[in-house]
Formats: C-alpha cells, structure tokens, sequence
C-alpha cells in the first residue's frame, strides 16, 4: 500500500473497524478550474463501491459540495454524505436532513455576483446554502475578493462564518462544519462504535481533523503536514485512490478477478 508519512513515528494500523470519512475535491479528486470542470472515472466508482461493504458500509464523503451534487458526480453509487460542509447529511439508511435556509445569505447574494462579473475569471458558486468567491482564475483579485467578503459579512461574525479554502473564499451558516458532520455519523449505524479516519486536504477539513483525533481516530492529510492538525498524510490525489484500492487485499480480502 502507499507509504504514508507519519507525524508520530508511528505506523497507522489498517482495521475493518473503520468509519472511513473521506472530502472531495483536492482529495479523491484533483482541483480543477472550475467546480463544474472535475471528473469521476469508473475506476473510482469501482473501488469506492468494492471498499464501502468492506466497512460494513461504514464510508462517508463530506464535502463542501451539495449532496446532489456528489450524487451526480458519483453515480450509481449513492454514499452517506454530508454536503455544504456538513449543513446537509444523508444517513446510511437515505434520510436526509439540512440545516440554514438560503434566505440567510440573500444580502450579500448582489455584492458578490457584482464583484465576479467585473473582474475577469472569478466566478461566484451559489450553493443556496453557502456562497463560495472562487479566484483560482483571476488570482490578481484575490486582495479585493478578501477585501469585498470581509465587508460583506462585517458584524455578522456570529452567525457566519468565512472558510478559507484553495483559491476560494466561502461563506456559510455557522451551524455545521465538517467536524460536526463526523460526530453525527458517529452517533448513527452503522459508523457508531467504529474508529473515525478521515482523509481531506484544506483548511475546511482541519474541524474534522480535530474531531477524529479527540475521537481516538485516524486523521490523514493530503500534502504536507506542516501547518495541520493532522497526524498522517498521503502525497497527492493518486496516492488515495491508490491507497483505497489497495485496502482489500491489505484486509485480507481476495483479489478482485481479472477479465
């Protein structure tokens, strides 16, 4: 299996008691230009459907993404999940529930759509539940985008929050986060009496990070591990994919047949 770079000194044991937390984008798929512009290859579809029963279908995503949104990223598999960061969440068993209205962010709606149409390349991702500023495209705005949310969301500090991400400015309710996600499913079947591992890649995912260790869990970063709480990591996107598609035989299951 891919070697994994350890914080601790100290190996990180494969177990088929996990409860596999797994974001998204920047994680079991590359960042692209735009939301829109990522990719699921079968092969993924093929190994994250082969490594869910091996939990005991004890795998999550948690994203930033609405759960539709994964839904039709991923399909035919329809996972547990927690979108927009842990303000939607679908159990294991389908039921689904949300946090927030959209109403909450109708007053900086104007602001933002106004500062993506005057400069060239920033786009602003509307997820109903959270907006997210994206200047991966125009990285020349990225002052004013801070400058301009900043504004936005002065004396609102309360109630929303800003998340710093990858080229991203988002803002949402601060009535979930991605840590909060995981403590629900590890409330629930079939995560519940498990150990948490979760495997993310930006700042979003450090409350989840957090959670898993004070959970006795695995936290597993994708990059470098300075500046996280995380206590493990894997180098990149392939090395994941690879990673899960290796844990079968490492479990001790036998090699899925060939053609």
């Amino acid at each position: 299996m891919t070697p994994f770079e350890l914080a601790n000194g100290r190996p990180m044991p494969l177990a088929a008691d996990w409860a596999l937390f797994l974001d998204v984008d920047g994680t079991l798929l590359d960042i692209a230009e735009t939301p829109d512009a990522v990719e699921v290859s079968d092969h993924l579809r093929a190994v994250l459907g082969r490594v869910a029963p091996l939990l005991g279908g004890a795998l999550a995503l948690i994203s930033g993404r609405p759960i539709a949104q994964l839904d039709r990223l991923f399909a035919p598999l329809s996972l547990p999940a927690a979108g927009l960061h842990g303000l939607e969440h679908r159990d294991a068993a389908g039921r689904t529930r949300t946090l927030g209205e959209p109403e909450m962010l109708d007053g900086l709606r104007t602001a933002l759509l106004d500062f993506a149409a005057a400069h060239a390349g920033a786009m602003l991702e509307d997820k109903g539940r959270a907006l997210a500023l994206h200047y991966r495209r125009a990285p020349e705005s990225e002052a004013a985008a801070r400058e301009l949310v900043a504004q936005v969301t002065a004396g609102r500090e309360r109630e929303l929050r800003v998340v710093d991400g990858k080229m991203v400015l988002e803002i949402k309710p601060r009535l979930a986060d991605k840590g909060a996600a995981v403590e629900l499913f590890m409330a629930e079947a079939p995560f519940a009496g498990r150990r948490p591992v979760f495997i993310g890649d930006d700042v979003t995912d450090e409350d989840a990070f957090t959670v898993v260790n004070r959970l006795g869990g695995h936290s597993i970063r994708v990059g470098e591990l300075a500046g996280t709480s995380a206590r493990y990591s894997l180098p990149d996107v392939e090395a994941v994919v690879d990673w899960l598609e290796a844990m079968p035989g490492a479990l001790g299951e036998s090699p899925e047949p060939g053609p």
